[in-house]
Order: structure tokens, then C-alpha cells, then sequence
């Protein structure tokens, strides 16, 4: 079947697969997540997509200089596509490790907690002084600039101008505001250092200018179709941030917490060395930017173009803005308890995230275009059924994942967070946070997608009325933690609450686009969901049994490591086996993709 020819009737619940467009580099049409970012809601970040054709698909005539084109193209963009997956994979992996490194070279107390802190101030900062905007802006705009005849290098230069101009404002006014920050955000009446999160705080915000750059640089490498650099910068600021630590790791001694120096050469080694890894992601962009042609000048003024998505921006900002207040109360909740407990809330909620980055991205990735484009057509049904593939397909890949992570949570702290100075009890918590809040695991994933349908309808105002209730639901529940939990158990809470807060928003989405888009077929989705979980049980159920054959005689260490394995393997092993038994045709795309693997092999 080809775009340009009518599709055939088809029953209005059956599934409908949908393969990836052939030789289109994944994140060419929506920009994936990335769930090493420590940024809070950072996937929920509006993005406006620039609807694929203004007229309708016409086929290219055989042999025609259109087709020709097309095919003698086709085979770059698939390699292209390959090398970003590629790209994509290792900066999720070196990713992780750093975070794990950290650890392991500092501890997960005091200074790792202060450094979580400052080190997610810039993130923030940038996402509301600009983040937010760029996404939803700039990149549809500067698409549609490359039909100026410059090309778009005149709009170009002066929305560089301004994002330069804003960005180096903003940047000198966070840095000389770090201690307000820093009090804002931790708690001083526990044993959290608020002296130590500012020193960190000086060395870390100036991140703020070079996350801009590599954001903008982004945007204009990606509407020129160059999207290599753009997938591999990550890795090379990851590189550098490993490299630091493991110099942190091999200096003697520890950072101070009492009293705090700024002169203090492990504290100056990681704050230089991890703003080092954001510069180096900026500047790596430059040289194949000069490389297309493009040609920097300053050049001062409003292009009337930018003033089109002006309150969408607006909306965009204010979704930014509402995300911050629970962000900023769960690390005031997080400081008031033990040290570690924003260390381990960060890692937690890393690795909660992790099978969403690989397999929720990429679905939003092959679905997005098609429920842009439904919209802008105005066509519902089309919505619909993307909407209900989406959610069906993301229930039988994640519900048996979290199933799982219940009940390895624990060994998953264990085995990965005791090397070096990681220590067993802050280990423990960590797996513990991840095993309590995993059940929340499709809830996100379909926050998530309800997300991307109310903006591929070009609607950012219900996002924002969404996280605001899911936000007034938070905020009182994190404020109990520390009334009703004792220090040790309040990232414990927080992760709690942060799970049941998705839960919420899930369920309000769900309704609020029935209302919008009428029937959803949710009984299609609640027929899968059902299946699911029991298979989902019945895998949590064998893997709790092979666990209790791990002698306790291997140590804690080596005793998690093998559950881990074992508990994990036969969890997801018999969760598909029985969805697979009941014949579950959501399972077909990965069967098949399975199936071809196992051929070439």
C-alpha cells in the first residue's frame, strides 16, 4: 500500500501496524527523548509538527528525476538512520554509566546529593528561559524559512541573534542568583549541605548558555537534514563527563561538606569538567554547521514569523513553569530526609525511565507524523485508532517490564550501585524506590502519548491544565512524607507519590480526549490491558519462585547479580510465553522483527 493510493476499509479496532518510514532517521520528525536527562517532565517538552504536505501525495512517475532522486537518496538516509540508532544506544549506555561512576567515586551522601541539585539547575533554568520555546518555535520555522530565497539564512542569523542575546543575559543573571536557587530548592533544616549545592551551583550553571547553543545549532543541523553530529555530541559530552569522574575517583581524599571551599580541587575538577561535557556537545556542532554553508552574522530584530506560534510559547512556558513547582517540592521533601535520598530518587527515576526511552520513544517516534497529520486533516478516526494502536502496543511491552522491576528492584541497587564507595543501605533504598514506584510504568507511557495527541491537535493549553491538577495532587502528598515516614523511607514516599501522581494524569487524559474525540475504543484497550497483566502476574509470580532458590551463601553482592539474571530472564520469559499463548496479535511486530533477527543469525 502506497500514501498516494486509497486505502482499503478496514474494521475500525483492528490493529494497525505501522512500520517506520523507510530511509527517514529516527527523530528526523520528532525529536526523541532522552532519559538520561535529569530534567523532570523533560518528555512531556511541547514540540509543533509542520504538517508533512500542503497538497496531496502524488506518486512520482517511473523514471522520473523525482524518483531517481528519491531512490539514489533512499540508501544514505537509511545508513543515516542506522548510525543515529547506534548513536542514540551508546549515549543512553555511557550515560548510565557516568551516573553510576558518580557513585562509586563520591558516595551517594551529602556531596552526590548536592551535586544531583545543581547539576539539574541549569537544565531547568534553560527550560524555562528558552527550552520550551525552541521546541515549540523554532523548529517548524526554520523548515518553513528555507523557502525565502536565502534559503532561511537571513531568519536564521537573527533568531541566533536573539537566542544568543537571551541566553547570555540569562546566564550571567542564574550565576550570580545560585545562592536563591540553592535555597529554594534544598531544605536547610535537614542535613542536606546548601553551602556545598551553591559551590557546585557557580560551576555548573554556566551549562546554561551551551545548552541553548546546542539546542539552536540542533535545531538549524536537523532543518538542513544533517543529523548525525547532532545524535553523536551527547556521547562525546558523556565521554567527558566519565573521564572527570574517574579523575575524581583516583584524587585522594574526599570533597569537603564542613566547611564547604571553593578552592577545594575534587569539588573544581567535577563542577569544570561536567560543564567541560556541555561544552564540548556545543561546540562539536559548529564545525559541520560552517560546513552546510551556513554563514553566522549578527543581525537584530523580530522576524513576524516568530510571532505566529507566539501563545502556543506562551502555553509552552507556562506548562514548563507548573512542572518546577512539584519539581521544587520534591527536592525540599528529598533534602529534609536522609542524605542520598535525592541521589537515589535521580538514579530510581533514571532507571524507571529506561525501557520507556527505548521502547515508548521509539513508537511516538513512527506514530507521531500520522496522528499530526490525521489531525490537521481533521480526520478523528485516523487519531483514534493511532491513539488506541499506541496505547495497546505500549501495554504489552511495558506492563510485563514493570511487573518485573518489582520484583528485581531491589537487586538492581544492589548490583549496580555498591562499587566503590556506594554503600549497601543506600543501595537498598534505591532499589526500593524503583520496585514501589515501577507499577506506574504505562501510566507514564500514556501521559506520555496523550501528550503528543493534544499537541499534534495543536492544543497546548490542555497539557498545562493537566499538569497543573496533576500537580495540586502531588504537592500536599509530598508534604506528608515527612510527617508520616521516618527519614529513611521518605524517597521511598516521594517516588510513591510521583508514580500515583502519572496514574492521575493517565486517567484524567483519558477522559479529557474522550470528551474531546468521543469513543476511544477503550474497551479494545482494556481487553489488552487486562491479558496483560494477567501474564504480567504470572511472570512476577515465577520470578518471585526461581528467586528464592539463590542461596544466601553467595554474598549480597553476587546474590543480587544472579537474581537479577535469573529473576529478570524467567520474568520476561514467561509473561510474553503466556501472551504469546493467548495469541495477543500486539505482540506481532515484535515477534516478526524477532523472528527476522533469529533468521540472519
Amino acid at each position: 500500500m502506497r500514501p498516494w493510493e486509497d486505502a482499503p476499509r478496514r474494521e475500525p479496532d483492528a490493529t494497525r501496524f505501522i512500520p517506520r518510514t523507510p530511509g527517514v532517521p529516527l527523530g528526523a520528525r520528532w525529536p526523541t527523548a532522552d532519559p538520561d536527562s535529569l530534567r523532570p517532565y523533560d518528555a512531556l517538552a511541547t514540540q509543533v509538527m509542520p504538517r508533512i504536505t500542503d497538497g496531496p501525495l502524488v506518486r512520482p512517475r517511473p523514471g522520473s528525476t523525482a524518483e531517481q532522486a528519491a531512490i539514489a537518496k533512499a540508501p544514505s538516509l537509511a545508513k543515516a538512520s542506522g548510525r543515529m540508532a547506534i548513536a542514540s544506544l551508546i549515549s543512553r549506555v555511557t550515560g548510565f554509566l557516568w551516573k553510576l561512576l558518580l557513585v562509586a567515586a563520591i558516595g551517594a551522601g551529602v556531596a552526590n546529593d548536592s551535586f544531583n541539585v545543581a547539576n539539574t539547575l541549569p537544565n531547568i533554568i534553560f527550560e524555562l528561559l528558552m527550552g520550551g520555546v525552541l521546541a515549540s518555535l523554532v523548529v517548524p520555522l526554520l523548515v518553513r524559512s528555507q523557502d525565502d530565497p536565502d534559503g532561511g539564512e537571513a531568519y536564521t542569523q537573527r533568531l541566533m541573534t536573539v537566542a544568543i542575546t537571551l541566553l547570555v543575559v540569562g546566564t550571567i543573571i542564574a550565576v550570580l542568583a545560585a545562592p536563591w536557587f540553592t535555597s529554594l530548592y534544598v531544605d536547610s533544616s535537614g542535613r542536606a549541605s546548601p553551602e556545598l549545592t551553591t559551590a557546585f551551583a557557580y560551576l555548573l550553571l554556566p551549562q546554561i548558555f551551551f545548552y541553548g547553543v546546542f539546542a539552536l545549532l540542533s535545531a538549524i543541523l536537523n532543518a538542513k537534514q544533517i543529523f548525525g553530529p547532532t545524535a553523536w555530541a551527547p556521547v562525546i559530552n558523556n565521554l567527558v563527563v566519565i573521564f572527570t569522574i574517574l579523575v575524581v575517583w583516583v584524587m585522594p581524599g574526599d570533597i569537603q561538606t564542613n566547611p564547604v571551599s571553593m578552592g577545594d580541587v575534587k569539588l573544581l575538577t567535577l563542577g569544570v569538567g561536567v560543564t567541560g561535557g556541555i561544552v564540548a556537545q556545543a561546540v562539536l556542532l559548529v564545525p559541520p554547521l560552517l560546513r552546510s554553508g551556513f554563514k553566522f552574522k549578527w543581525r537584530w530584530g523580530i522576524d513576524k514569523r516568530m510571532k505566529e506560534f507566539g501563545g502556543l510559547a506562551l502555553w509552552t512556558v507556562g506548562y514548563v513553569a507548573v512542572s518546577q513547582v512539584g519539581y521544587t517540592i520534591n527536592t525540599r521533601v528529598l533534602t529534609s530526609g536522609t542524605p542520598g535520598g535525592v541521589t537515589a530518587y535521580s538514579n530510581a527515576w533514571l532507571l524507571f525511565q529506561l525501557p520507556y526511552g527505548v521502547i515508548g520513544v521509539s513508537l511516538l517516534t513512527a506514530i507521531m507524523p500520522r496522528m499530526s497529520r490525521a489531525a490537521a486533516d481533521g480526520d478523528h478516526t485516523k487519531l483514534i485508532g493511532d491513539l488506541s494502536y499506541a496505547s495497546r502496543i505500549s501495554t504489552v511491552m511495558l506492563v510485563p517490564i514493570s511487573a518485573v522491576m518489582t520484583i528485581v528492584g531491589g537487586s538492581i541497587g544492589i548490583a549496580l550501585f555498591t562499587i566503590g564507595k556506594g554503600s549497601t543501605d543506600a543501595a537498598s533504598r534505591l532499589g526500593d524506590a524503583l520496585a514501589i514506584s515501577a507499577f506506574a510504568l504505562l501510566p507514564y507511557a500514556l501521559v506520555m502519548l496523550q501528550m503528543r495527541v493534544f499537541y499534534a491537535m495543536k492544543d497546548a493549553r490542555t497539557p498545562v491544565l493537566i499538569m497543573i491538577v496533576m500537580t495540586v495532587v502531588k504537592v500536599p502528598l509530598l508534604y506528608l512524607c515527612p510527617v508520616l515516614l521516618d527519614p529513611d523511607h521518605i524517597v521511598l514516599g516521594a517516588m510513591m507519590v510521583n508514580a500515583l501522581t502519572f496514574v492521575v494524569g493517565a486517567m484524567l487524559g483519558q477522559v479529557w480526549l474522550w470528551v474531546t474525540l468521543g469513543n476511544l475504543r477503550s474497551k479494545r484497550v482494556l481487553g489488552v490491558i487486562l491479558f496483560t497483566v494477567v501474564a504480567s502476574v504470572l511472570g512476577a509470580g515465577a520470578a518471585y519462585l526461581v528467586g528464592l532458590i539463590v542461596p544466601a551463601s553467595f554474598g549480597l553482592r553476587l546474590q543480587s547479580w544472579v537474581k537479577l539474571f535469573l529473576q529478570g530472564g524467567v520474568g520476561i520469559v514467561v509473561s510474553f510465553g503466556v501472551l504469546m499463548a493467548l495469541k495477543v496479535e500486539e505482540l506481532k511486530p515484535a515477534t516478526a522483527r524477532l523472528s527476522r533477527l533469529i533468521k540472519r543469525g
